[in-house]
């Protein structure tokens, strides 16, 4: 289990990227199509002043129920030790186990 900290952190994360999107893209659009350096500066520095944790980059998958930031499968969003309980249990329809 993670600590609850952690998992408030990455929602206000989340928060301020989905707050900062539209200005964000919109900027990297600009920055494509102004061929002056000068003009590029600025938008650079429009960039530069959005808050830091506003970066999609910053984000990180965790587990939806234990909250683990470590092998997390995108398809489920469950961490491996979680998605294989799930799966023995035959609570994942389509998920099949192994045995050997």
């Amino acid at each position: 289990m993670a600590r609850k900290s952690l998992i408030q952190r990455e929602k206000k994360r989340q928060k301020l990227e989905q707050k900062y999107r539209l200005i964000r893209r919109s900027s990297k659009k600009e920055l494509r199509k102004v061929p002056a350096w000068s003009d590029k500066r600025e938008i650079y520095g429009k960039l530069q002043s959005l808050p830091r944790n506003s970066a999609p980059t910053r984000l990180r998958r965790r587990c939806f129920s234990t909250g683990s930031p470590r092998a997390t499968y995108r398809d489920f969003g469950l961490s491996g030790l979680v998605l294989r309980e799930m799966v023995h249990a035959c609570l994942l329809p389509g998920a099949t186990r192994s045995s050997w």
